[in-house]
């Protein structure tokens, strides 16, 4: 079969390895003119981590990924208030997991792709023809590509949802936060930061930074507010919105470069996730956003699936519908918990962290926050391409 894959970010690089593997003719398109360099660290386990493994490249995971030793969550003038450990955490998933910056997963799935997959950037689907017998796609330089099957791998925000299947406002539902990433230099904070993912403990607002290998910090930020518009000015936004943080917030400001990843905390909500010949995979119909912190590895399980059932996309979304579901609704009730919006429920939350030390309440937690456990499709290790 020939398979156009619109996106190459994590799930259409996962699909693509995948297609590719089992034989199939494809090509991936993406708008953006090489790989794109921001976005955030990811504690990575659940059904990506098992993906990762039976593509066999969960050894390079491990080696570009980071150990930290906790979460921990620090006050105005830097005094750690609580903390969660990595360590419980990852016993909780039996070992399971990994931090990873998000443009490493993505080099470790596009160096791994095989040698018949091309990579075209700078090409953007402009125009989709679904027809019974296959489909055409027109791309932003002119060329026209004719396939059996388009996949919209390309997020959020999808160019082929919105030709496809209507308006984005449809499917939309923004969750009221607003969140950055970006990386800089400031040896100073590496050094308070080495080893552990720190972040402010606030109200509303939240500031994170981990220390990466290269002595560069990497930051996230997320804060609440009811208008759903994007900045036109992302880095300003920022700045503005944590003005009056403490710490070593304000530094961290100063070092905001002028490009970062900026965009809304929301859900893509879909009755459907294919028409004739044209499905959605990833963020692009099932984005369960920064709040239940899995998106990468949903995105990577949910392309193997699709593979495995490439000529029944019903049975996919049969599959692959109930987990995000599950995933989705974990992360709109655990909203209060991911950022207080009242110092009482700040309080709450660091009387639960501190719980979660407790042997038996630590796998409860776990649960918790992950949701239920997600296999993927039966055992076919032995099938053509897998580790």
């Amino acid at each position: 079969m020939k398979v156009v894959i619109s996106g190459a970010g994590i799930a259409g690089l996962t699909l693509a390895g995948r297609l590719g593997a089992l034989g199939h003719t494809v090509e991936v398109v993406e708008k953006a003119a090489g790989p794109r360099p921001e976005g955030y660290m990811i504690d990575f386990f659940g059904p990506g981590y098992d993906t990762a493994e039976r593509m066999g490249l969960l050894p390079r995971v491990h080696e570009l990924g980071y150990h930290f030793i906790e979460a921990g969550y620090h006050d105005e003038h830097g005094r750690r208030r609580v903390g969660l450990s990595f360590e419980r955490f990852a016993r909780s998933l039996d070992g399971r997991m990994t931090s990873i910056m998000r443009p490493d997963i993505e080099h470790v799935l596009r160096t791994a792709l095989p040698p018949g997959v091309r990579v075209r950037f700078g090409a953007a689907v402009t125009a989709v023809d679904n027809r019974a017998d296959g489909v055409s796609v027109r791309l932003s330089d002119g060329t026209a590509l004719d396939a059996d099957l388009l996949v919209g791998a390309d997020g959020i925000h999808s160019t082929v949802r919105g030709l496809v299947f209507g308006p984005e406002a449809e499917y939309f539902r923004y969750l009221g936060f607003h969140t950055a990433a970006f990386v800089f230099e400031d040896p100073e904070i590496h050094r308070l930061v080495a080893g552990r993912f720190c972040l402010t403990d606030t109200v509303g607002r939240q500031v994170g930074c981990y220390g990466l290998r290269d002595g560069r910090v990497a930051a996230f930020t997320v804060h609440r507010t009811p208008d759903p518009t994007r900045p036109d000015d992302p880095r300003a936004a920022v700045r503005a919105a944590y003005a009056t943080l403490g710490w070593i917030v304000p530094t961290v400001l100063e070092r905001c470069p002028p490009e970062i990843y900026y965009d809304q905390v929301a859900q893509i909500e879909m009755p459907r996730w294919s028409s004739g010949r044209v499905v959605l995979v990833g963020d692009a119909c099932g984005a369960v956003s920064l709040l239940a912190g899995q998106g990468a590895s949903l995105g990577m399980g949910g392309a193997f699936v699709l593979a495995e059932n490439l000529t029944d996309l019903a049975g996919y979304e049969r599959r692959w519908r109930p987990v995000v579901l599950d995933k989705q609704r974990i992360a709109r009730s655990g909203a209060r918990w991911f950022l207080p919006a009242t110092q009482a429920r700040l309080r709450a939350r660091r009387v639960a962290m501190r719980l979660a030390k407790l042997p038996w309440v630590d796998r409860r937690i776990a649960v918790s926050l992950v949701g239920k456990p997600t296999a993927l499709v039966g055992d076919q290790r032995t099938r053509s391409g897998d580790s």
